[in-house]
């Protein structure tokens, strides 16, 4: 009756760039009125290297691009390395080359490369790669966070997988899978008390979050006592998650054993409404 199911986001990188403005000789940027002060040599060599900088960058995110839009991971890769090594503070690069691993089983690279990519947090990028607005930078190291938990679980690793769950609960704007990640994780590890508290925090968050409700039952039905006359005593709210569960999927996966723990703690099934 235990589920490792997990709903995986991807992170794509549908990023549009602009080159600088190309310089010429005179320090004048092409099409623009001819009062622009001039630059040094120096300075011209500098922005002639950003911008070739900026072409070749812009050329490996299109290879990127296509890449995942196609879902062939293994093309992803060395572009996005390649990216790194241009911009190694972007954390938006170590979340795509984290996804394309991951995706490829690669899950010890894919753990280090979120980590990094949430180490990158406290650089700072490219501003002309990198995404400003604090929301989805939010959003997108809850990502992180959580495809690391799914690495460390594919690597058996459950305490490392907790620890990221857990972080990206506390970050994510939009906190239900994080905390189904960690429900689910402690449910199969054997941590009941951990397990039932964030089943309700993903409710809370996701009331329709029909695995929550299985979960929550099951380890209700664990808890439950057998008296002296052999009637067994389920803990509050027992019946009543089983039965969310059965209203909510119906064709479900785990329907069988929904009834079948219905029926021993000697609660009706509800008809659906």
């Amino acid at each position: 009756m235990k589920t490792n199911s997990f709903s995986l986001a991807v992170v794509v990188l549908l990023l549009s760039f602009c080159l600088l403005p190309a310089w010429s000789q005179t320090g004048q940027a092409s099409g623009q009125p001819a009062q622009q002060p001039k630059y040094t040599k120096e300075q011209i060599e500098a922005i002639k290297k950003d911008n070739e900088k900026r072409t070749q960058m812009n050329s490996l995110i299109q290879q990127v691009n296509t890449a995942t839009a196609a879902k062939n991971w293994q093309d992803a890769i060395a572009p996005l390395q390649q990216l790194i090594v241009l911009d190694p503070n972007n954390w938006q690069f170590y979340s795509g080359l984290g996804d394309a691993q991951f995706n490829l089983g690669q899950y010890d690279q894919a753990a280090e490369t979120f980590q990094k990519g949430i180490q990158a947090e406290s650089t700072t990028p490219d501003p002309h790669y990198s995404d400003p607005d604090p929301a989805k930078k939010k959003a997108a190291f809850a990502h992180m966070l959580t495809q690391a938990g799914n690495a460390y679980l594919k690597l058996h690793k459950n305490k490392e997988a907790v620890e990221c769950y857990t972080k990206a609960a506390a970050l994510d704007p939009n906190p239900a899978l994080a905390y189904f990640n960690l429900c689910a994780t402690q449910y199969n590890t054997g941590d009941t008390e951990g397990a039932l508290d964030a089943c309700d925090k993903a409710l809370a968050a996701d009331p329709n979050k029909a695995d929550a409700y299985f979960i929550k039952g099951s380890l209700l039905v664990a808890d439950s006592k057998t008296d002296a006359a052999g009637r067994v005593n389920a803990p509050p709210g027992t019946a009543e998650a089983l039965n969310k569960y059965l209203e909510l999927a119906p064709d479900g996966p785990h329907v069988k054993d929904v009834k079948e723990m219905l029926a021993y703690i000697g609660a009706p099934i509800k008809k659906a409404k």
